[in-house]
C-alpha cells in the first residue's frame, strides 16, 4: 500500500519535481559540511587573532537578545554585534540576533556563523544540523564567504521547495483512485529509497517550520502568513496521504497543537 501511495504522488508532475529539486539540496548540503565549517571556523580565528576585546569573555553571562534586538550588551558582546556587522555581504542584509547567545560568541564559532542565517537556527549546534538553505544564506550574507559567486547562491536560493498548492489540492484520498499507476513497475527496485529521500525531505521541512514557529514563541514574536500558511498547509498534505501521516504522526501533532493556540 505504501508503495502505491508514494507511486501516486510520483505521478503528480509538480510533486515530483519537488523531490527532485530537494533532492539535488539534500546532496548539496552534504558537500556543503565540511566547507562551511572549515571557513567559518578559520574566519572566527581571525577576528579573535585581529582584536584583544574579542578574546574577553562576556562580563555578565546575559547578554541575550530580545524580538532580535541585542540591547545593553557589555563590552565585548558589543564589540562581537559591531563585527557582525561589518561582516554583512550586504548592508540591507537581516542579522539575526535570536539565533545566537552572545556569551558563547568568544568560544564557539558557530554562535557567530548563525547571525548571519534565516531565524530559527537557535539549536542548531554545526553545520552538520542545517539544511542547504540555511547555508547557503550564511555564504549569502557573511563576507567570509567573498570568493564565491554571489549570483550562483542566489539562483539556489530562489528554487522554491514548498509543496505546490496544485499538488496537494490533487493529492487527496479521493483523488489518488484516478491518478494513473503506470510508474509502479519502473520503481519496484528503487521504491524504497525514494521513499527514503521523500521522508528526509518532508521531515527537513518539517523541523525547519517548527523550529521556527518555536524559537517566535519563545521570544513572543508573531509568526509571518507565510509560515503559518505552509505549515497548515503541509499538515493537510500529511493527513491527505495516510502512509506520511503515520509516518509523522508526532510532527502532525506540534502543528495541530500550534494552530489550537492561535
Amino acid at each position: 500500500m505504501v508503495r502505491e501511495e508514494l507511486a501516486a504522488r510520483l505521478n503528480d508532475r509538480e510533486y515530483k519535481n519537488w523531490l527532485k529539486a530537494g533532492r539535488c539540496l539534500l546532496i548539496l548540503k552534504e558537500g556543503l559540511h565540511p566547507f562551511v565549517s572549515h571557513h567559518t571556523r578559520d574566519f572566527h580565528a581571525d577576528l579573535l587573532n585581529q582584536s584583544p576585546l574579542l578574546r574577553k569573555p562576556c562580563e555578565t553571562s546575559l547578554c541575550k537578545p530580545k524580538r532580535n534586538q541585542l540591547s545593553s550588551a557589555c563590552r565585548p558582546c558589543a564589540e562581537w554585534q559591531t563585527v557582525i556587522l561589518r561582516h554583512r555581504r550586504g548592508a540591507d542584509a537581516t542579522v539575526n540576533w535570536d539565533n545566537c547567545f552572545p556569551p558563547s560568541w568568544r568560544t564557539d564559532h558557530w554562535e557567530v556563523a548563525k547571525a548571519f542565517m534565516p531565524r530559527g537556527q537557535g539549536k542548531v549546534k554545526g553545520a552538520e544540523q542545517c539544511d542547504a538553505s540555511a547555508l547557503l544564506n550564511l555564504i549569502n550574507h557573511c563576507d567570509c564567504f567573498h570568493f564565491v559567486d554571489p549570483k550562483c547562491v542566489r539562483e539556489m536560493l530562489s528554487l522554491d521547495l514548498s509543496i505546490s498548492v496544485s499538488g496537494l489540492d490533487r493529492m487527496d484520498s479521493a483523488a489518488l483512485d484516478g491518478l494513473e499507476r503506470d510508474s509502479v513497475c519502473q520503481m519496484k527496485t528503487s521504491a524504497g529509497l525514494i521513499s527514503q529521500w521523500e521522508a528526509e525531505l518532508l521531515q527537513e521541512r518539517l523541523q525547519e517550520l517548527l523550529h521556527a514557529a518555536d524559537d517566535d514563541a519563545k521570544t513572543q514574536v508573531r509568526r509571518t502568513d507565510t509560515d503559518t500558511e505552509q505549515l497548515r498547509r503541509l499538515g493537510g498534505f500529511l493527513q491527505a496521504n495516510r502512509d506520511l501521516g503515520e509516518r509523522f504522526s508526532a510532527e502532525l501533532q506540534a502543528i495541530n497543537a500550534l494552530e489550537d493556540r492561535e
